[in-house]
Parts: structure tokens; sequence; C-alpha cells
């Protein structure tokens, strides 16, 4: 039964995959005016559309909307590896392009943000607009460096928001750690291990646990650097080379463990898939290029990727679990949560050698967890019905 349940799933995927919709992308610019603050805001927009092209028609369909705040001194072209990555796939990136100079403002560019990601929605009923009838009432803020600090301020008590996502995010004036308290939306925040510019201690971590949000998930990529979150930036490379000369790892390679995390996460939070929640909480689990913590309706999931060693057995199971419990746990909880996070199974350990009758677990994955005071210790197990 375990391998008719796995060819099943896999077949889903790759029938998913070959099935799956794929657009061109459209370019286009627009002069957006914000008359409460008399301010302009240029935004470069790249959508779906059925041939490549500046002002080429949309797309039939809906499409959610993601507005992208860049980095300190970098370009919004630059992140050319995110619209050729997410256009295709059907959605519409937006990039503001002002406070690019030496001096940036971060609460007007948070502002920028929250203006554009409140505009493009207002296109939908612009019958003289290229997303006329087109936009899907879905909207992610994302940022990169200063970009991400700003993501923060324009999520902040925004209730157009449905998702806050950003990449090395870098503290900003006014503060974006205190802006995380604020935010209660589903938030994905990435890190890079190496990242010297905007080290995740001082950074993303802190940011992390203020954050107030329903479900929250921090991915470190190992060995993952600052500005390769985005394709070249000559002054970034320059001031990361002066922290940081050598990256044990390649910008391709930071860039596509991105997007396989990313792309599900998307599909989750603004295409309402809740079957991709189920694939990335896997992802988390399996890959062996990140670490990461999650919290999610109030449970955390902390840790490294790869299963700490406890004895368990059988795994996969019937009906009873065995568990030799380490020795520093016991006296403490035992947890075991199913795929979404939640808590379905709690008990004190006092015994070494514990039995747990789980007869009424449904057949699946679930995660169980042993903590004690700050230590917590995880493994993976799996129910199945006749085995």
């Amino acid at each position: 039964m375990v391998k008719i349940y796995l060819v099943t799933s896999i077949l889903f995927c790759v029938s998913s995959n070959l099935f799956a919709q794929t657009y061109n992308i459209g370019h286009t610019s627009i002069d957006f005016y914000d008359n409460a603050r008399n301010r302009n805001i240029t935004t470069e927009i790249y959508y779906p559309s059925d041939t490549n092209g500046n002002n080429v028609p949309i797309s039939l369909g809906n499409f959610p909307v993601i507005v992208f705040g860049h980095g300190f001194l970098i370009s919004w072209d630059s992140y050319g590896n995110f619209w050729n990555s997410l256009v295709p796939e059907g959605y519409i990136l937006c990039f503001p392009t002002t406070e690019m100079g030496f001096a940036p403002n971060h609460q007007f560019f948070a502002d920028d943000l929250s203006f554009i990601a409140s505009k493009i929605q207002m296109e939908n009923q612009n019958s003289n607009s290229v997303f006329y009838n087109s936009v899907l009432p879905k909207t992610g803020i994302i940022g990169h460096s200063m970009g991400g600090g700003a993501s923060f301020l324009a999520a902040e008590n925004n209730p157009n928001i449905n998702t806050l996502i950003n990449f090395a995010a870098a503290e900003t004036n006014p503060s974006a750690i205190s802006a995380a308290g604020n935010i209660t939306i589903p938030s994905l925040i990435f890190s890079g291990d190496d990242d010297c510019v905007a080290p995740p201690v001082i950074h993303q971590n802190i940011m992390f646990d203020n954050l107030n949000s329903s479900c929250k998930t921090q991915i470190n990529i190992t060995n993952g650097g600052h500005c390769y979150f985005a394709n070249e930036s000559v002054l970034c490379n320059f001031g990361e080379s002066s922290c940081n000369q050598n990256l044990n790892i390649l910008r391709q390679e930071q860039q596509s463990i991105t997007n396989d995390f990313l792309k599900i996460w998307l599909n989750y939070s603004l295409k309402s898939d809740q079957n991709s929640f189920t694939i990335f909480n896997d992802s988390l689990q399996s890959s062996s290029r990140i670490t990461f913590s999650q919290n999610c309706n109030g449970t955390a999931i902390m840790g490294q990727n790869k299963e700490d060693e406890i004895n368990i057995y059988p795994n996969p199971f019937t009906e009873i679990l065995n568990i030799d419990v380490p020795l520093e746990f016991i006296n403490g909880e035992l947890v075991i949560l199913n795929i979404f996070g939640q808590p379905l199974h709690k008990e004190l350990v006092t015994n070494k050698n514990t039995e747990i009758n789980l007869s009424n677990f449904e057949s699946g994955s679930y995660f169980i967890f042993f903590k004690k005071g700050l230590n917590v210790m995880k493994s993976k197990i799996i129910k199945v019905v006749h085995y």
C-alpha cells in the first residue's frame, strides 16, 4: 500500500506539471500618481501574455499580483530571475523604481509598495488598462534586502495583502523588526547563512521571531549569500565582496533553491492551492539544501532539515508506535503534528521505552517532536492501513 501511495503521488505531480498552462511575458511601464502624497511612482510591470513583448495584450484569465521592492542601490532590472520564473506561472509582477539613490527613504518606499498593491487592483476596473478584468484580488508583497525590510513596513496592518515574502531582508528606519509585530498574514522569509551584508542573526531571525503571522516560515539556504537572490548587480557584489569574497554556492544554485520553495508557497498563498501547502512542508523536511524554522497556528516546527536519530519502530506503523526516548528528553513533552503543523497528540514522557496507540490516526505522514526546555528533537513517521 505504501508503494501504491508513492506512485500515485508522483503521477499526480507529474500530470499536474504536464497540463499546467504556461505563459509568455508581456511588459509595460506605468506612471502611477499618488494624489495623497503628490508623488509619481514609475512602475515596471511584467504579466502573462500570449506573445512576448512590450504593451502586448494580457492573456485571458485572472492573475494574482506580486509587488516587488528592490534592494539598496540595486536596480529593478536586476530581478529578471523573478519575472522570468513567475510570470510564465501566471503572476503579475510590479517593480516600483523609486528610492534607488544613495539616501533612500524607507517609509516612502514602503508606502510606494503599498500604493501600487492597491492601484493595480483598481486597474482591473479600468477599461483602458491592459489589466482590465484580468487581476485576481490576491496580492503578495515581496522584497530583497532594503526592499525586504520595506516589505514589512508595507504589509504592517495592511488588509489588502495576502502574503509577505522577502529575501535577505535588512532592518530599516522606521524599524521592520517592530513592524513585524503587526503582521498576521502568512509569511515566508528567505535567508542565506553566509550573508555578511544583512546577517540573519541580527536581521531576518529577529524579524521572524517578531512576526505575528498565522503561519510563518524562515528558510535558511546553506552557503547562501546576500546578492545571489538577484541577478548581477555591480554595487551589491562589491559590497558583499568586502566582507565575504568566496561564497560556496553558485548564483544559479541559490536562485534554483529559492524558486523551488517560492513557487510552491505562491501556489498556496495566492492561488489557494491547499495541496501546495502539503508539498511545501514535505519539501522543507526532505531538502538537504536548507535549514528552516516554522510556526503555524501557534505550533512551532524548528530545527534542521535532517531528521534526528530517534529509535522509532515500526516505521511505517499500523497502530502501535514504539519509541526509545533519548535520556535528555525524559520528563519532557512528546508532540505529534500533521503535515499542516497542527498538534494531534501530546503527552508527558516519563519512561525511556514509550508505547503509543495511534490506531485513530489516518494513513499518511506525521512529525513527532520531543521537547524539553530549549531542546527539540524530531523525526518523521508514516501511518499505513495495511503494512
